[in-house]
């Protein structure tokens, strides 16, 4: 397929990798996965924690500024927490930390525009452990405007029952 002259032409590298974490075992081990492949390619990593508040579809209004700053700040905790368990407290890559409120897709979207690749894990603190692949991750698969890598937490292999483990009902 030959690109039309509306379609642009990304550059062939940004030195960019985006990885998108939250406290759970596949945000761990997408930070893991991101800070080797931006080391491998020579590439600065841009870890990003955004949430989304009850109510932000309203507006700045819908919630009060105080909870949302502490929102912020538990935010900036966990993203430091991350950092420092995984890549240590003198990376030997360079490293952007972000903390903010757009909704993680579209964080992790937008993004995207300027990345080489996109990290996402499978699925973080989501509401339905038994999917293989969570709403954030599947949004920024399928809306992403370059690569996606899905990491999966070492957790996630193992835990919750698995098909054999299930009662056949009676």
């Amino acid at each position: 397929m030959t690109p039309s002259p509306m379609t642009p032409k990304r550059p062939e590298t940004f030195g960019r990798v985006v990885v998108g974490v939250d406290d759970s075992p596949g945000g761990r081990a997408a930070l893991r996965f991101a800070a080797e492949e931006a080391a491998r390619r020579g590439a600065e990593l841009h870890v990003i924690c955004a949430w989304s508040m009850p109510g932000g579809h309203l507006g700045h209004g819908a919630v009060p500024g105080p909870l949302r700053d502490a929102v912020c700040e538990e935010a900036r905790s966990v993203l430091d927490g991350l950092a420092g368990e995984v890549l240590g407290k003198e990376p030997r890559i360079p490293c952007v930390l972000a903390v903010g409120e757009p909704p993680p897709a579209r964080a992790l979207i937008e993004a995207s525009r300027d990345a080489d690749v996109v990290v996402v894990g499978s699925r973080g603190h989501g509401g339905f452990a038994g999917l293989l692949l969570g709403s954030v991750s599947a949004q920024v698969v399928h809306h992403a405007s370059c690569p996606v890598i899905v990491v999966r937490g070492a957790q996630q292999r193992t835990e919750g029952p698995s098909h054999r483990d299930r009662e056949e009902p009676r």
